[in-house]
C-alpha cells in the first residue's frame, strides 16, 4: 500500500508529507484548495505524464516521492536489476525540470519515465475524473471486457494468427498488379540487377582500393624512402650497409668467443641484431616492388571508386548492403515473373491462415462471452448495492464488420448497454446515463475489475459526481467494502463519503508572505466532526450540523463493524 507521499513544488503545494493509512482515506476541502493536485502527484510519481506546467511557480523542480510498504515480489524488480525488500519496502522517486527533462528512481537506482510507469501500474489503479467518459466510449468496452476476463493469453495467441495472415495479405497485394505497373516494375528490377552484376560487387573492396589509392598518390615518396632503407641496410658495391657491418662485428667477437661471460651476451646481442637488420632489409626489398604501377592505374582505380560512390547512393551505404539489395531485387523478380505460381501459393498459405485466426478467433470470443455473462451478472449485483435494482446492464456481442470478420482485436464488437429504467429498452451507456448513474456504473466496474489485478491502492478522484442523498450513502458503503481488502485513496465533496473513511484528511488554501499555499492534516474526531458539518451545511455551522456530523461517524463507525464482523466470520 501507499504509506507516505511526499510533494515538494506542485501546483499550490508547496511542501507536504502525506502519511496514509491501510483501508480507506479520504481527502475533502473546499474547491480549488489542490485535492486533485495531489491525485496528479500520485499519477507523476508513478510515470504517468505530467507537464513542466505542474512546477510551482518559481521553483527550479518539483519534487514527488511515494513510499510503499506491504509490496508482494515484483517480476519487474527482477527484470530491472533490482531486489525485492523482505520487509516489502519500495520508494519511487520522479523530480520534473523546469526544461521538462525528468529524473526517475526506485529505491535509488535511476530508471526511465516509461519503466516508472510500468512499475506504477502494478502499484496503483488511479480512476481520475475523465475516466467515465472512457466508459462512455465504445472502443474501450473490449478492454474492460478483456481486463475482467483476463483473455491476454488468448488475445496474444489470436494476434500471432492474425499478423501472419495479414502478412501473407500484404505480399498478395503487392503481387497483385496491373500490367502496365508490372511491366514498369520488371524493367526497373532488371536495370538494377543488370548494374549490380556488372560491378562486380565485392565485400571489402572499397577500403582496399582506398588504400592503394593513398599508395599510388604517394608512390615516389614511398619508393624514395623504402630504397633508402634498403641501402642503409644492405649497401652497395661501394659500401658496406649496416647487415654487413654488423657481420663483421659479429665476426670479430666469434674468435674470442668463450673467453669471457661479458663477450659471449655481447655477441649474442649482435647475432640479434644482424639477424633483426637482415629481415627489415629483406622487407625493404619486396616493398619496392608494390611502389611500382603501371602508367593509368591510377586513374582506373579512381573510376572504380567512383562508380562504388555512385551506386552507394542509389542502393545502399556498403557493398554488403548493396549485395544485399541485389538479392532482393532477384527474389522480387522471380515471384513478379511467377507471381501466378506465388499467388497460388500464397493462397493456399492464406487459407491456413484464415482457418487458424478464425479457429483462434473462436476460442478468445467464446471466452469472451462467458467474461460478459460473468460481467453482467456482477455488475447487476453491484448496482443492487448501490441503491440502483432496477437498472439493467448487459454486454453485447456482434461480428466485426469487414470482409474477414476478423480485426486485430478478434472477431468481436462490443459494447455495453443500459435500461436505467423498468420498461426501457437496453441502449448504449452514453445515450441513458446521467451523470450519477455513471459515477456508479465506474465504480462498479472498477470494483470488479480490480479483484483480478494484484494492484494494492485504488484512487478515486471525485467518484461522487452526480451522487447525493439515499445514492451517496451507498456509494459510501461500497467503498468501506471495498476497502477491507485493497487501499482506498478518494478525494470525495460528499459528507457521506467522508464519514465512512478510516483516515481523513483535509487539504486547505491559504497565504503566506504573500504567496498562496496548500496544506494538507489528518484530521481527529473533533475536526473530522467540523469538516462534515462543513460539507453539509456549508460556512454557517450550526450545531445540529455538528450533532448531524457526528451521527453520520458513528453510524459510519457502526457500518464498518458490522462489515468487519461478517469478515471474521
Amino acid at each position: 500500500m501507499l504509506s507516505i507521499l511526499h510533494i515538494e513544488n506542485i501546483a499550490v503545494i508547496e511542501s507536504a508529507d502525506i502519511v496514509f493509512g491501510g483501508g480507506f482515506n479520504a481527502l475533502t476541502g473546499e474547491t480549488g484548495a489542490g485535492k486533485s493536485i495531489v491525485v496528479d502527484a500520485m499519477g507523476a510519481v508513478t510515470g504517468e505524464r505530467a507537464s513542466r506546467d505542474l512546477i510551482r511557480t518559481g521553483a527550479r523542480s518539483a519534487l514527488v516521492s511515494a513510499s510503499f510498504t506491504g509490496v508482494k515480489p515484483l517480476k519487474w524488480l527482477e527484470d530491472n536489476g533490482l531486489c525485492h525488500d523482505e520487509e516489502g519496502e519500495l520508494l519511487l522517486q520522479r523530480e520534473i525540470m523546469a526544461d521538462g527533462k525528468n529524473l526517475c528512481r526506485v529505491n535509488g537506482r535511476p530508471v526511465t519515465v516509461s519503466q516508472l510507469r510500468t512499475l506504477g501500474r502494478q502499484l496503483l489503479n488511479i480512476h481520475g475524473q475523465n475516466d467515465g467518459q472512457q466508459l462512455l466510449d465504445e472502443s474501450c468496452h473490449l478492454g474492460y471486457l478483456d481486463g475482467f476476463g483476463d483473455t491476454g493469453g488468448l488475445l496474444r495467441s489470436y494476434r500471432e494468427a492474425y499478423d501472419e495472415l495479414s502478412r501473407i495479405g500484404e505480399k498478395m497485394a503487392a503481387l497483385r498488379m496491373d500490367e502496365a505497373e508490372k511491366a514498369r516494375r520488371l524493367d526497373t528490377l532488371q536495370y538494377q540487377i543488370s548494374e549490380l552484376e556488372n560491378a562486380g560487387l565485392r565485400a571489402g573492396e572499397e577500403a582496399e582500393l582506398l588504400e592503394r589509392r593513398d599508395i599510388l598518390r604517394n608512390a615516389a615518396d614511398l619508393a624514395e624512402a623504402v630504397e633508402g632503407v634498403h641501402y642503409a641496410l644492405s649497401g652497395d658495391d661501394e659500401s658496406a650497409g649496416a647487415v654487413a657491418l654488423l657481420m663483421e662485428a659479429e665476426q670479430a667477437l666469434e674468435r674470442v668467443s668463450g673467453v669471457s661471460g661479458g663477450i659471449d651476451e655481447l655477441l649474442e646481442r649482435l647475432t640479434d641484431c644482424r639477424c633483426q637488420a637482415q629481415d627489415a632489409a629483406d622487407t625493404a626489398r619486396s616493398l619496392r616492388g608494390e611502389f611500382d604501377f603501371e602508367p593509368g592505374e591510377l586513374d582506373q582505380l579512381e573510376e572504380r571508386l567512383d562508380l562504388l560512390y555512385r551506386l552507394k547512393k542509389k542502393y545502399g551505404p556498403t557493398e554488403e548492403d548493396m549485395i544485399a539489395y541485389l538479392e532482393r531485387c532477384r527474389k522480387e523478380l522471380d515471384e513478379i515473373q511467377f507471381a501466378d505460381d506465388t499467388l497460388l501459393r500464397l493462397e493456399k498459405e492464406r487459407e491456413g491462415a484464415l482457418r487458424e485466426a478464425k479457429r483462434r478467433a473462436q476460442l478468445l470470443s467464446d471466452a469472451r462471452k462467458r467474461a460478459g455473462e460473468a460481467l453482467q451478472t456482477r455488475i447487476q449485483a453491484e448496482l443492487a448495492q448501490l441503491d440502483m435494482p432496477r437498472v439493467r446492464f448487459q454486454v453485447e456481442f456482434a461480428p466485426v464488420d469487414n470482409e474477414l470478420g476478423l480485426d486485430a482485436a478478434g472477431m468481436d464488437a462490443v459494447r455495453f448497454l443500459m435500461s436505467a429504467n423498468v420498461g426501457e429498452a437496453l441502449k448504449p451507456i452514453q445515450k441513458i446515463a446521467s451523470g450519477g448513474e455513471l459515477a456508479r456504473i465506474m465504480l462498479c466496474l472498477k470494483n470488479v475489475l480490480a479483484e483480478n489485478e494484484d494492484v494494492g491502492t485504488l484512487v478515486f478522484d471525485e467518484v461522487d459526481t452526480g451522487v447525493s442523498g439515499r445514492a451517496a450513502q451507498k456509494v459510501a458503503e461500497k467503498l468501506a467494502q471495498v476497502a477491507r481488502r485493497k487501499q482506498e485513496l478518494c478525494v470525495t465533496h460528499l459528507p457521506q463519503i467522508a464519514a465512512m473513511a478510516d483516515v481523513h484528511f483535509t487539504v486547505e488554501k491559504g497565504e503566506r508572505n504573500g504567496r498562496t499555499y496548500t496544506a494538507v492534516e489528518e484530521l481527529d474526531r473533533p475536526r473530522r466532526q467540523a469538516e462534515l458539518a462543513r460539507l453539509t451545511a456549508g460556512d454557517r455551522i450550526t450545531r445540529s450540523a455538528l450533532d448531524s456530523a457526528g451521527e453520520l461517524l458513528d453510524a459510519a463507525a457502526g457500518y464498518k463493524k458490522t462489515l468487519e464482523q461478517k469478515t471474521a466470520r
